[in-house]
């Protein structure tokens, strides 16, 4: 029995199969961990969505935020991209039932026996590890409700950017979904900067990585996350895994097998338009 880890798909179905049979993947022994961002920017998110969906208990996943846009684009408030690539999954016969299964999957998974903890951006230096599954499980429940919509409609903004248990309704739900599917850089005191994308060579001071800022999580305990492509897997404490290796932009689609740390990569299959 072994756990696989893979970085952000992005449609990359072809790469995704292929890496799995590298790794001579078994569904009915083995574990997937997806760090989200399964769809979105390559070209096969319906089938992409069809397998990963398929795998039943033998899946763990957490949502992206290219998983959330999808979300807004399905319920009519955020606007179809042509670069996303999402006509097929949108007007598929199996829309509807696959795209209500993705809303109601996690956006953080911790595994207590194991010590991973995954989530698609990280984890803020803000939160110790029972707020961070507290806010985790909030924004959870309000996607797989009905009220879905409700919450999509207010999810985009930088603000607020600043943790505080004060924080209520839209507000909070906000915080915490930019913390553990858009964030990358952060302030010294752990404030959230949402603009910079740059790699860490070049962002402007005092910016620094989420992951190079102390952390309250327990010692002992692994971050897995992708989200930051530009990174290459590389730079981060021996404790912090990044996994985006920018499979859809031409890069690869990496694998790190649990047990021994061992590597897989997949070359993309198409060039990025």
């Amino acid at each position: 029995m072994a756990t696989y880890l893979i970085g952000d798909i992005h449609g990359c179905y072809h790469e995704l199969r292929h890496l799995l049979d590298k790794v001579s993947f078994d569904p009915a022994q083995d574990t997937l961990w997806l760090t989200g961002d399964l769809v979105a920017r390559g070209p096969d998110s319906l089938e992409v969505l069809r397998f990963v969906k398929s795998l039943g208990s033998s899946l763990k996943l957490v949502l992206g935020n290219h998983d959330l846009h999808l979300l807004g684009v399905f319920a009519k408030i955020s606007r179809n991209k042509p670069r996303d690539k999402l006509n097929d999954l949108l007007n598929a016969p199996d829309a509807d039932e696959l795209i209500n299964w993705l809303r109601r999957q996690p956006v953080l998974q911790v595994d207590e026996d194991k010590k991973i903890i995954m989530a698609h951006a990280g984890i803020t230096p803000q939160w110790d590890l029972e707020t961070a599954k507290m806010c985790a499980r909030e924004v959870e429940a309000i996607l797989s409700s009905d009220s879905y919509p409700l919450f999509i409609n207010s999810m985009y903004g930088d603000l607020p950017n600043n943790w505080s248990p004060e924080l209520s309704g839209l507000a909070r739900l906000r915080f915490s979904t930019n913390a553990l599917t858009r964030m990358r850089y952060c302030f010294p005191n752990g404030q959230l900067d949402m603009i910079c994308k740059d790699k860490p060579q070049d962002a402007p001071a005092p910016l620094k990585p989420w992951f190079d800022l102390p952390s309250q999580l327990p010692n002992g305990y692994s971050i897995i996350f992708g989200h930051w492509a530009s990174l290459e897997g590389k730079g981060t404490p021996d404790n912090v895994y990044a996994l985006d290796t920018g499979c859809c932009w031409g890069g690869n689609l990496t694998c790190l097998r649990w047990e021994d740390k061992q590597y897989f990569t997949q070359s993309s299959l198409s060039a990025p338009k």
